[in-house]
């Protein structure tokens, strides 16, 4: 008598694909905003919210873009290469920090100043970065 496999059940077949999903996506991206947290420490609450969201969409969205723009896309036909694309996840979140912690030290330095003041300030800055090079 031939016994048959029972068949796999939705809802096990979503509770795997979440799984997946949870490792290639979220796991590297929790991971960059652990690193950069204990790095450097937020000052505030509001500054901690704002590096965490920016560098976990950083680390989704700028991975996204940079598998599909390096045409890395194919790593994921063989297990280990697609752990890999983990790495990039990961290092694709750390630039969103660092432009989050760098954007608030700027404003930080000039709170007294009105947000007419700040735009003329970063057109400034800009003019004198182009004018280096």
């Amino acid at each position: 008598m031939k016994t048959m496999s029972e068949p796999l059940s939705s809802s096990g077949a979503a509770g795997f694909a979440a799984y997946k999903l949870a490792m290639a996506y979220g796991v590297p991206a929790c991971l960059a905003a652990v690193l950069v947290m204990l790095i450097a420490h937020p000052k505030g609450k509001r500054e901690w919210a704002a590096a965490l969201i920016s560098t976990v969409s950083g680390s989704i969205y700028g991975g996204a873009f940079a598998i599909r723009y390096f045409g890395l896309q194919t790593w994921t036909e063989e297990v280990d290469s697609a752990v890999m694309l983990g790495g990039v996840y990961f290092v694709c979140g750390l630039p969103a920090w660092v432009l989050i912690r760098a954007g608030s030290a700027w404003v930080e330095k000039r709170k007294s100043k009105d947000l007419q003041e700040l735009v003329k300030d970063a057109e400034q800055a800009v003019k004198d970065v182009k004018n280096e090079f």
